[in-house]
């Protein structure tokens, strides 16, 4: 197998690192020294660190999207008025299947994304471009049309927790195996208890304002 190029050396880095420590925690000397490139690199392939970020995160959320857009296709294909659990399966499922439990890439792929998320810094949010707010628009489409009694940024608030219930659960289960006596199955139990759980969660009624 041929070793990894200079460019996807310094995003293999990156991503490693960025899901550990952050944007502000994360130097570009521990990039380069991590992928063992010259400092110069990283400007020459991404121009930036808040460039590289980006480069990092759309590699990592792309196979995410792109399944999701995919499940949600089947689904309006099969009906136009899909139920709250249908849609959650296919906006949630395919973060379940990125993030599988066990698995070291799924972990730091889960951790990225809490990064995203959580991360104060506004370079860990300002990545996202027109292929990710597409899905993000379809989604909100779809869901406003099963739940049409929640306002926008209610909506948009139970969505954004789909994705932190998604990955902070694969980086616990990742962490955790069997701690504490409890099970912490991956595959397909976990998936569904997600699902069965989010769905509820997306379909509670409104806040009183």
């Amino acid at each position: 197998m041929a070793p990894p190029d200079t460019r996807t050396q310094i995003l293999d880095a990156a991503e490693h690192l960025f899901a550990e420590r952050g944007f502000r925690g994360t130097s570009v000397r521990a990039i380069t020294d991590l992928a063992k490139v010259n400092l110069a690199a990283v400007g020459y392939h991404f121009g930036s660190k808040a460039e590289l970020m980006a480069a990092v995160a759309r590699r990592v959320v792309a196979p995410i999207n792109a399944a999701q857009s995919a499940g949600l296709d089947r689904l309006l294909a099969r009906t136009s008025e899909p139920t709250v659990a249908e849609l959650v399966e296919a906006f949630a499922g395919p973060m379940f299947d990125g993030m599988r439990a066990g698995d070291e890439n799924g972990a730091r792929t889960s951790r990225l994304i809490v990064t995203i998320i959580c991360d104060p810094a506004k370079e860990a949010r300002s990545w996202t471009g027109p292929a990710e707010s597409e899905i993000r628009g379809r989604f909100q489409t779809a869901f406003q049309r099963a739940l049409p009694h929640l306002t926008e940024g209610e909506l948009w608030f139970r969505i954004r927790g789909i994705l932190a219930v998604a990955a902070v659960d694969r980086i616990e289960v990742y962490n955790q195996p069997g701690s504490a006596g409890h099970s912490t199955p991956g595959g397909e139990a976990a998936r569904s208890w997600a699902i069965t759980f989010l769905a509820a969660a997306m379909s509670a009624p409104p806040t009183p304002s």
